[in-house]
């Protein structure tokens, strides 16, 4: 073999080292896989104030309005409103457990309802509006029924709260989702309509922070 050829075929060999290499130095360094969610179900009335509140909280991924325990497959909207289906309106929320706790949750749950009317919340009446806390394992139904316990001590009264095995989540229609942040003006007639925050102000006395960044 000549000169030449044993020059090219170490300058092969040469640049085919120095590309490998380069390869690996341009390769993407690889991603981190996501932080892992968990998911805690809550109803509390209108759906659309829930979900306003739980969206502001440092830790929660996401939120989606819908609804849970009742038996029908697929509720729609009206169906749930009229009744019959068992069905709570509720918000079922991702949350980062390295970021924000179950226990945090569930304390911002229950400052944001009126646990002690048990046949709907505010001017919301009947089945579908009643308050409950679904657990999904029985770490989340300890920490439920400890904090139902110390509500009632903290309220002296009694708290008609449900709390209940996590069932089917069924998401509600896409003009429900993020109602407080696509309708600002009218979520916040709603929600003054209602009386929701000076009732919450009664109740635990504390002034509770809208959802609504414009007020009416």
């Amino acid at each position: 073999m000549n000169r030449m050829a044993r020059f090219g075929m170490a300058a092969a060999v040469l640049f085919g080292a120095i590309g490998l290499a380069a390869s690996f130095a341009l390769a993407p360094a690889p991603t981190k896989a996501p932080a892992a969610t968990a998911k805690a179900t809550f109803a509390g009335g209108c759906f659309w104030c829930m979900e306003a509140e739980f969206e502001k909280v440092p830790g929660v991924v996401a939120v989606v309005s819908g609804y849970t325990g009742g038996t029908k497959k697929n509720p729609t909207y009206e169906e749930v409103s009229a009744g019959g289906t068992g069905h709570f309106e509720s918000v079922e929320v991702a949350f980062d457990p390295a970021k924000v706790s179950y226990e945090k949750l569930v304390e911002i749950y229950w400052e944001n309802i009126d646990p002690l009317t048990p046949y709907g919340q505010f001017c919301d009446n009947g089945e579908q509006y009643r308050s409950a806390i679904f657990f999904a394992d029985e770490a989340q139904r300890k920490i439920a029924e400890e904090s139902k316990a110390k509500v009632a001590e903290r309220l002296k009264a009694k708290v008609v709260t449900l709390i209940l095995p996590a069932s089917v989540f069924y998401p509600a229609e896409d003009y429900h989702q993020d109602y407080a942040k696509k309708n600002p003006f009218r979520y916040g007639l709603y929600r003054k309509g209602c009386g929701r925050d000076e009732l919450l102000e009664q109740i635990w006395g504390i002034k509770p922070a809208s959802g609504n960044k414009e007020k009416p």
